[in-house]
């Protein structure tokens, strides 16, 4: 997630939102000022979780989100790194 999304608790808020989807995966603040995320689960509980990040909690202001599709890694829970 590029914009203003480090400070603004868009990790725990992302956290809360793949928990209440049933998503395992990771969040992590990146060194360039970005955020970086895993999401493993239901495709629609996936695609649900990646519209969230469009917008991200209040305070963040998303410029856009860039998004891959991996094979799944068996993740299990949902960590904030």
């Amino acid at each position: 997630m590029h914009g203003s999304v480090q400070g603004v608790f868009f990790r725990d808020g992302c956290r809360r939102q793949a928990e209440r989807h049933g998503v395992s995966g990771w969040v992590r603040n990146d060194t360039a000022g970005t955020v970086s995320a895993v999401f493993e689960g239901d495709p629609a509980a996936v695609e649900a979780l990646v519209r969230w990040c469009r917008s991200g909690p209040e305070q963040a202001v998303v410029e856009h989100v860039d998004t891959t599709t991996e094979h799944p890694t068996d993740e299990t829970g949902f960590a904030v790194r």
